[in-house]
């Protein structure tokens, strides 16, 4: 018997009606003569309850037992599926990361997969159990809880199915796939019936919510067929796979990827050392916090430096607190933040060696009088930092530029066969 291995997100198990239809879809492949092992989200809302109230407490709270918090609403969905497919006549139960085990790093709130022990889980699935785990956590080499970013259940998921040798991993989602662009933002984006590991893992690196960066890095390295698509429909969805199995196409545009949830810092007056700029990353680091579009400028006298950087908005007060506690030692004169930024990202391939879309991108903006603080570009990503109010409407124009409308680009297709 093949393995498939089912990720259900926090919107397609939302309700306990949902959680039913979840239980029926594993039904279907078990029908089909498949071992199923479910993995699940905690229900939609209920992870930013979590960390508002541990926000409510603390900017700079034990990150250990944060996820000893915010892990408990994957425990308590597992187990409604559980007793969901057990009232349909299957045999299932719940497993939590500590019981697989699942062991990760000792990175809390933000921890990696270093193996898993699948033994316990092959002997439930042989028996004919359907095995629903909490997705989104694992255990720590001090024997604690830990999880694994917020999209986690998705790296879960993607892990399990390695470790299994599973046929694919199915992820269930609010979406039917994935689009050149969010399609909340632009209503002609497409969705992609293919897309190879190396352009997906750019998407979700530049903001698409669709999967966590790390599932994809997971599928990538293992090999795992990956399939996106809705909890709420039948439509085949989009799989992620090699470069080979993807689709011919055209255009050296994939697609769009956009993230209004960062922040930019700007440490002023800085001294020309490289040394500091070093330590002010890996004082961050230290504290599991990844910056991101960096930038240097001279200051106006020409003495001195501005270093500018973005991170996570839900990160801005515990950065902001960690480094005015060191600011003697960094030696910056001040810390200016602007929440009001939008990163921009065009990803593709070979986009270093060609000039045309870089040439589109800032032609697109130019027009559109559109301010850039910042640039980020390689290979198969060209990011700006742009300010908010503009985001909707340069994600709309870049996506037509690069002629990935749905109309257009079959257009553009008929035009090549």
């Amino acid at each position: 018997m093949t393995c498939i291995v089912q990720k259900f997100g926090g919107t397609s198990v939302a309700t306990l009606d949902l959680i039913k239809k979840a239980a029926l879809r594993v039904k279907s492949e078990v029908d089909a003569g498949h071992q199923v092992v479910a993995v699940v989200s905690a229900m939609a809302g209920t992870t930013n309850a979590l960390v508002s109230s541990i926000r409510d407490l603390s900017t700079t709270y034990d990150r250990a037992e944060y996820d000893a918090i915010v892990s408990s609403g994957e425990q308590v969905t597992a187990g409604l599926l559980a007793l969901a497919l057990q009232n349909i006549g299957l045999p299932a139960r719940s497993w939590l990361g500590w019981q697989i085990p699942i062991h990760t790093s000792i990175q809390y709130a933000g921890a990696q997969i270093k193996r898993i022990e699948t033994d316990a889980l092959l002997a439930d699935l042989k028996k004919g159990f359907v095995a629903v785990v909490a997705g989104f956590q694992g255990l720590s080499p001090e024997g604690r809880v830990t999880t694994l970013g917020r999209g986690g259940s998705d790296t879960t998921a993607v892990a399990l199915a390695a470790a299994l040798h599973a046929e694919r991993c199915d992820i269930f989602t609010d979406v039917d796939g994935v689009y050149t662009a969010d399609p909340r933002y632009v209503s002609a984006a497409d969705k992609l019936n293919h897309i190879a590991y190396q352009e997906m893992l750019e998407l979700a690196a530049q903001g698409a919510k669709v999967l966590q960066k790390e599932s994809v890095e997971f599928a990538m390295k293992h090999q795992v067929r990956l399939r996106v698509l809705s909890s709420l429909s039948e439509m085949p969805g989009t799989l992620i796979t090699h470069e080979k199995e993807a689709k011919v196409r055209h255009s050296p545009i994939r697609g769009l990827a956009h993230s209004l949830n960062d922040e930019l810092f700007t440490l002023t007056h800085l001294p020309q050392n490289p040394a500091l700029i070093d330590q002010i990353r890996t004082l961050l680091e230290s504290h599991h916090i990844l910056i991101d579009m960096i930038q240097q400028n001279l200051s106006l006298c020409g003495r001195t430096l501005n270093f500018s950087f973005t991170l996570p908005e839900t990160e801005a007060e515990r950065a902001s607190t960690i480094l005015h506690e060191a600011k003697d030692r960094l030696q910056f004169n001040d810390l200016l933040r602007d929440s009001d930024v939008a990163k921009i990202s065009v990803i593709g391939t070979g986009l270093l060696t060609q000039r045309s879309p870089s040439n589109k991108l800032f032609q697109v903006l130019r027009e559109e009088k559109i301010d850039v603080h910042t640039v980020l570009s390689s290979d198969i990503k060209l990011s700006v930092l742009i300010p908010t109010q503009h985001a909707e409407r340069a994600i709309a124009s870049l996506h037509t530029m690069y002629q990935l409308d749905a109309e257009e680009k079959e257009r553009v297709w008929q035009q090549n066969i």
